[in-house]
């Protein structure tokens, strides 16, 4: 029997970077499972579409398709477009069955991937001593998914014995540079930020900008076509297809 195939699936952007890491990114996902099918698509500004990927995939014989979204806040992209993007092409192709896993979401494990983007940030700018760090997110309308982002940073301040603050490019004070700007008020002048972002876009670029306007020592890159998040990829594609086989 042929396995699902998976379609790791970004929001997308403008910014033909960020199509350029998803892009590499899911590269990263084929090396590790060679056998399977894997596609990457974007709900919308970026190609492929959803829906033109998922047209190919039954053309080329698929039933079975596991949607891994690639988005780290579980917010309006994650409980609204997703599913809708889903139930439309459910709906076209008769016989098709679709399963959305769970986002990737807020693993304890990206950090490392965060202080591996910041050790680079840091060697750059030629930078030895921190006494606080900002964690950098999009931010979202949904104040749960902030919170989780505040979790996040709390976490990744203690094992670091830092303080930190989470800031957000969207929809919710603070930004970055108000971060950066409240360390400094409290009298500590290096301050650097990590940006827990995917692929560089207008946002991160947005929140970089204003993080070193505002005295930040160094900002580091977004998370990028890291092995772990490839491996959370698959993580969430084993438990998708495992819930597409019949009980």
């Amino acid at each position: 029997m042929t396995a699902p195939a998976l379609i790791a699936l970004a929001h997308g952007s403008r910014d033909p970077r960020s199509a350029e890491t998803i892009t590499a990114l899911v590269a990263e996902v084929r090396k590790m499972r060679p056998d399977l099918r894997i596609e990457t698509a974007f709900l919308e500004l970026s190609k492929p579409s959803f829906g033109s990927v998922v047209t190919k995939l039954v053309k080329a014989g698929y039933d079975e398709i596991v949607v891994v979204p690639l988005l780290l806040s579980d917010a309006y992209h994650a409980k609204v477009d997703v599913p809708t993007a889903i139930a439309e092409q459910t709906s076209k192709h008769e016989g098709l069955q679709i399963r959305a896993t769970d986002i990737l979401g807020l693993e304890p494990a990206f950090l490392e991937i965060l202080d591996l983007r910041l050790r680079e940030a840091l060697k750059t700018a030629r930078v030895r001593e921190l006494d606080a760090l900002v964690l950098a997110a999009a931010g979202s309308t949904d104040p749960l998914a902030n919170q989780a982002v505040a979790r996040l940073a709390r976490l990744w301040g203690t094992h670091h014995k830092l303080p930190v603050k989470a800031a957000f490019a969207t929809a919710t004070p603070p930004a970055t540079g108000e971060a950066v700007r409240a360390f400094r008020g409290e009298g500590r002048r290096h301050i650097a930020v990590a940006s827990f972002f995917l692929a560089p876009g207008f946002l991160p670029d947005r929140a970089t900008e204003l993080a070193l306007e505002a005295g930040a020592v160094a900002v580091a890159d977004p998370m990028g076509a890291h092995p772990e998040l490839a491996r959370t990829i698959l993580a969430r594609y084993a438990v998708g297809a495992v819930e597409l086989v019949p009980v």
